[in-house]
């Protein structure tokens, strides 16, 4: 059977390792990490929302961004320190605002499809991650973001999803625990939440069990690709029929060594993790799923004892570094709309979302016949992974039976 190296072992790896397993390949995952899941698939927001699939490409986003350069607090922060990797993807950006509506239309299509795939994936594994079928809520409150989420709902509905309107007393019979000067919502039952790092952490291990290899801890140096297939070399070097990169961020000098451009840019985004010690905090802090559209933050509820808050976009580079005040708006945010929970234990998080400049996932063929792509997916990884795993499997079989029924050698190990 062809071989195939899967470059990562976040959601969007692990899940490519899935579709790939399923239709016989033999697969075999990279990453650095000695455990998958532990960069941007490690404490995301949580949520499984078609209803966030609105792409950012906007000129309101642009106005904002500028507003926002100079405050450490904002939703969206910019570092103004010029590079010409910011500048290219920015300008790309800019470019794609003329598509806003038709790449809304798509990720949210992407996004109802992909949930068919998730549970198949859970479901055969049998994987535990404090799933839940709850829905979400998102509150409005200005007229003016009103306004736009019902310009927004009608592209969603275009691409399949039932969302509702809400008055402001349905908002609040939703969510009897929120607090807050709200003018209404939508509700769209059909999403759902859990934790991403359980489900592609059980994924991987259930994978194991099936005949996938993981090379975990391996930091990948260098990969190629040639007529007689594709080197992949950490400490050693390892030969396939093919590749597929799924490395997040990284994904763009991997694109670069096998001839592709691939512009990813690493945008940041914060969670903290609320640890519901006593019960009045169990049971203050909301049984729904939550976005704030103004300060652009969500919520999930992980289990009785965990509630997740994630957020804000930050323009900074490959930066790791967990900042103060980009937490700090997060803790606030609790405080004010959930008063019932306390906030004495947060753990903070940061993960560097790969950003497409179009804001869609880059998913299918690269230049050369043995090379792949399944990355690029922003804020809606987990949301997209499953469809977008099925899409690359697909590629993949097209394209490496074909090669493979003139005779493909099989990967061998050799010392770097």
């Amino acid at each position: 059977m062809p071989s195939i190296a899967v470059l990562g072992a976040g959601i969007t790896g692990v899940t490519t390792a899935y579709s790939l397993m399923k239709r016989g390949f033999d697969v075999t995952v990279f990453d650095r990490h000695r455990y998958a899941a532990m960069e941007t698939s490690f404490a995301n927001g949580g949520q499984l929302s078609a209803s966030n699939a609105e792409v950012w490409n906007q000129w309101s986003t642009v106005l904002k961004g500028i507003k926002w350069m100079l405050q450490g607090d904002a939703p969206l922060s910019v570092n103004p320190r010029p590079t010409w990797h910011k500048a290219s993807w920015m300008a790309e950006f800019l470019a794609n605002i003329p598509r806003y509506k038709a790449n809304t239309i798509e990720t949210a299509r992407l996004a109802v499809t992909a949930r068919a795939g998730l549970a198949e994936m859970a479901e055969v594994a049998g994987i535990d991650f404090d799933f839940t079928p709850a829905g979400i809520l998102h509150f409005y409150q200005s007229q003016q973001d009103l306004d736009h989420a019902r310009r927004v709902n009608d592209l969603l509905g275009q691409g399949g999803l039932d969302r509702r309107e809400l008055t402001v007393d349905e908002v609040f019979a939703k969510e009897p625990n929120l607090r807050g000067d709200i003018l209404g919502g939508f509700w769209t039952e059909s999403d759902s939440t859990g934790d991403i790092h359980k489900f592609t952490v059980g994924l991987a291990e259930w994978l194991q069990t099936q005949g996938v290899k993981f090379a975990l801890g391996e930091d990948v140096q260098q990969v190629s690709a040639d007529d007689d297939g594709v080197t992949v070399r950490t400490s050693t070097e390892a030969r396939f029929d093919g590749i597929v990169v799924s490395a997040g961020v990284a994904s763009r000098q991997f694109a670069k060594m096998l001839g592709d451009r691939v512009n990813i840019y690493p945008v940041k985004g914060y969670s903290i993790t609320v640890n519901l010690r006593d019960e009045a905090s169990q049971n203050g802090a909301p049984t729904v799923s939550l976005l704030d559209d103004k300060a652009k933050i969500v919520t999930s509820r992980l289990g009785r004892d965990r509630f997740r808050i994630a957020g804000t976009a930050e323009f900074n580079g490959i930066n790791r570094d967990i900042r103060a005040d980009r937490v700090k708006p997060l803790v606030d945010w609790c405080e004010s709309h959930f008063p019932k929970v306390s906030t004495e234990s947060c753990v903070p998080w940061a993960g560097l979302r790969p950003m497409m400049p179009n804001m869609m996932p880059r998913v299918g063929n690269g230049r050369h016949a043995r090379v792949f792509y399944n990355t690029g997916h922003g804020h809606l990884g987990w949301t997209l992974s499953a469809a977008t795993a099925d899409l690359l499997g697909d590629a993949v079989e097209q394209r490496m039976r074909a090669k493979n029924s003139h005779g493909i050698q099989q990967h061998t190990l050799k010392s770097a």
